[in-house]
């Protein structure tokens, strides 16, 4: 291993320490002690200094909060699915990183929804982060949260146009490319059945890319 990787190992085994015990949701949140986590944080994050696929998506869910594997649910599968890797290929940290916008799962809405990410996290770390992983060379922005942070200016009105115009980002984006993906809940299966172009236009090219940074 020569010295650089070397030292952007040892600077996000520091990182990662750090956002492990980061506690601010729960102990001194942006919005006052009434809006504090109200569980024990446990942030759920990969970090790579060799990965060249970043999956940037929302906030963890229970399931993964209680596993600590992210995408570790029936989502995970789907996204597998999209991208065509199996499941030891998404959690080898030398194929991808998966950097939510929110680390903890947020709690449940009174409909019983999953909560929106925490807003401490991104403010926080996530400019360190992404900083700290210069070889990733294709992002995938996986929901709303993700493309307001790593598509500025390129965000249309709803999601379902931020995807649809997803080669204005990725053929045409200076740095990693970015690619906006909807949310693959299974609460999104209606959208998939409306909107056929994105199993037949976007995902083939997708597949290919991924392929050639993971393989």
């Amino acid at each position: 291993m020569d010295s650089a990787n070397s030292a952007g190992d040892e600077r996000l085994s520091l990182l990662r320490h750090a956002i492990t015990g980061c506690r601010i949701c729960r102990d001194v949140p942006v919005r006052g002690i009434a809006d504090r986590l109200a569980h024990e944080p446990r942030p759920v994050v990969v970090l790579s200094t060799r990965a060249k696929v970043l999956i940037a998506g929302q906030a963890p869910g229970l399931r993964v909060h209680e596993s600590g594997l992210p995408f570790n649910d029936a989502s995970g599968d789907r996204l597998r699915q999209w991208l065509s890797v199996t499941r030891e290929e998404f959690y080898d940290a030398d194929r991808f990183a998966i950097v939510p916008m929110g680390f903890c799962f947020p709690g449940y809405d009174a409909r019983g929804s999953d909560l929106p990410p925490r807003i401490e996290c991104a403010p926080m770390w996530r400019r360190a982060v992404i900083d700290a992983m210069p070889q990733i060379e294709l992002v995938l922005a996986v929901g709303a949260y993700a493309q307001s942070w790593h598509m500025p200016g390129r965000v249309q009105k709803t999601m379902t146009a931020t995807v649809a115009n997803w080669r204005a980002g990725f053929f045409a984006n200076d740095g990693p490319k970015v690619m906006a993906l909807p949310h693959p809940s299974w609460r999104n299966s209606g959208w998939l059945k409306k909107n056929a172009w994105f199993e037949a236009e976007l995902l083939p090219v997708l597949r290919q890319h991924v392929d050639s940074l993971v393989r």
